[in-house]
C-alpha cells in the first residue's frame, strides 16, 4: 500500500512510567516545539514503519468502547484538543503498564496533516514511545581547538514502540500501522493487546502470509505423515507452492489445488487440514484473495527445501525433482544421484 507522511501539524511529549513500580506520569501542559526536529521525526517514522501489514481497532461488544479508537475519533474531529486527548492517552497507557519488564519513557503524540494513503489525502495520529536511549558524541569547536561531550537521546533510526492511525476505514476500526521492537514475550505484549487493542486486518498481506504458513506446515508435517511421499516429492511441493504465490495475482483454493497439488486425495486432505490449522492458530484464511507481493517475499524465506544427509551433506533443492534420483548400492549404502548442465 502506498503511504506518504510529509508534514507534522502538532506534537506534545509526556512521560509515562511503570505503574507497578509507582513511577507515575508527567503531563506536558503545552505543545512541544518541533520546528528544528521535524525532518528527523519524519525520517524516524519512515525508518520504523514498513506499511506492509496493517491492524485495526476492535472491541468485543462495541468498537466505541475501545479507548484508543475513541481518542482517535475525538482528535480527528478536533485536533486542537491535542493536549487534553494526549493526556488521556498517557493515563490509559499507564494503567496498562503493570508488567515488571515494561520500561518508562517519553510518549510522543503527533498529529500529521495531509498524508497520502493510496490515492486518498487524509490526516493521521502518531503515538511513539521512547524507552531505550542511545549515546551520541557532540563535537564543539572552541577558539583554540575542539571539545567533545556525550549526549543521550532517541535514535532516529530506531523506535521502541509506536503506531500511526490513519483517518480512513473508520467503520472497521481505522487503518493502523504498529511497531513493537521490545518486550516481545507473550506476557509483555501490552502495547498491541492491552494498550492499542488491535488485530491484523484481513487483507491481502494477512491472507498471503497465513496461507503460505499453512502450505509450509502441511507439506512439511501433514503430507509425509499421511502419504507415502519421498523427500524430493516433498521438496517439489514446496517449490511449486512458492512459485504459485510468486507468479499468480490471485489465490483461489481450487486453482491452487489443481496447479500445485494435482492429486484429488491430497487436495481433500489439504482443505481439511486448512480448517484444522485455522482453528488451532485462531485465524481465518479466505479461499479467494489478492496475493501480496510483499508478504510472498517475506514468507518465501521459510520455504527451504533441504535434504539433510547424516551430518555430512545438506542438499538444497530449488527445481525439477526429476533431476535427482535416490537409490541403494549393492553394499546397502544409500545415495542420491544429481543431474546438472553447468557448475558455478
Amino acid at each position: 500500500m502506498k503511504i506518504s507522511i510529509e508534514h507534522i501539524k502538532n506534537l506534545v511529549i509526556h512521560y509515562v512510567g511503570n505503574k507497578s513500580r509507582g513511577e507515575g506520569v508527567k503531563f506536558s501542559q503545552v505543545e512541544t516545539n518541533f520546528q528544528n526536529a521535524e525532518a528527523s521525526i519524519l525520517q524516524q517514522a519512515k525508518n520504523a514503519f514498513s506499511f506492509d501489514q496493517f491492524h485495526e481497532f476492535f472491541y468485543t461488544h462495541n468498537i466505541s468502547l475501545n479507548p484508543l479508537y475513541s481518542f482517535a475519533e475525538t482528535l480527528f474531529s478536533d485536533n486542537e484538543r491535542l493536549i487534553e486527548v494526549s493526556q488521556s492517552i498517557v493515563s490509559h497507557l499507564y494503567d496498562q503498564s503493570t508488567h515488571a519488564k515494561i520500561k518508562d519513557g517519553e510518549l510522543y503524540i503527533l498529529y500529521f496533516k495531509d498524508c497520502l494513503v493510496q490515492d486518498e489525502i487524509t490526516d493521521a495520529i502518531g503515538i511513539f514511545k521512547s524507552e531505550n536511549k542511545d549515546f551520541f558524541l557532540m563535537v564543539n569547536q572552541m577558539p583554540d581547538g575542539f571539545e567533545i561531550e556525550t549526549l543521550q537521546g532517541m535514535n532516529i533510526n530506531k523506535l521502541d514502540k509506536g503506531c500511526i492511525i490513519f483517518n480512513t476505514n473508520k467503520e472497521n476500526g481505522y487503518l493502523v500501522s504498529v511497531v513493537d521492537n521490545t518486550n516481545k514475550t507473550n506476557e509483555a505484549q501490552y502495547w498491541i493487546n492491552d494498550f492499542l487493542h488491535v488485530r491484523p486486518r484481513k487483507d491481502g498481506f494477512y491472507n498471503t502470509q497465513n496461507a503460505m504458513s499453512l502450505c509450509k506446515k502441511f507439506i512439511s508435517e501433514e503430507l509425509p505423515a499421511k502419504f507415502n511421499i519421498s523427500k524430493t516429492e516433498q521438496a517439489d511441493y514446496m517449490n511449486k507452492s512458492v512459485d504459485f504465490f510468486k507468479e499468480e495475482n490471485v489465490f483461489e483454493i481450487e486453482d491452487f489445488s489443481k496447479k500445485v497439488i494435482d492429486d484429488s486425495e491430497i487436495s481433500e486432505s489439504f482443505k481439511s487440514y486448512k480448517s484444522r490449522f485455522e482453528k488451532e492458530q485462531g485465524l481465518e484464511i479466505a479461499d479467494n484473495f489478492l496475493i501480496s507481493e510483499t508478504a510472498t517475499k517475506k514468507q518465501s524465506r521459510i520455504f527451504k527445501s533441504v535434504l539433510k544427509l547424516d551430518k555430512n551433506f545438506h542438499i538444497y533443492i530449488h527445481g525439477d525433482k526429476e533431476l535427482i534420483e535416490k537409490g541403494i548400492d549393492k553394499g546397502g549404502k544409500k545415495f542420491y544421484k544429481i543431474y546438472y548442465k553447468e557448475e558455478s
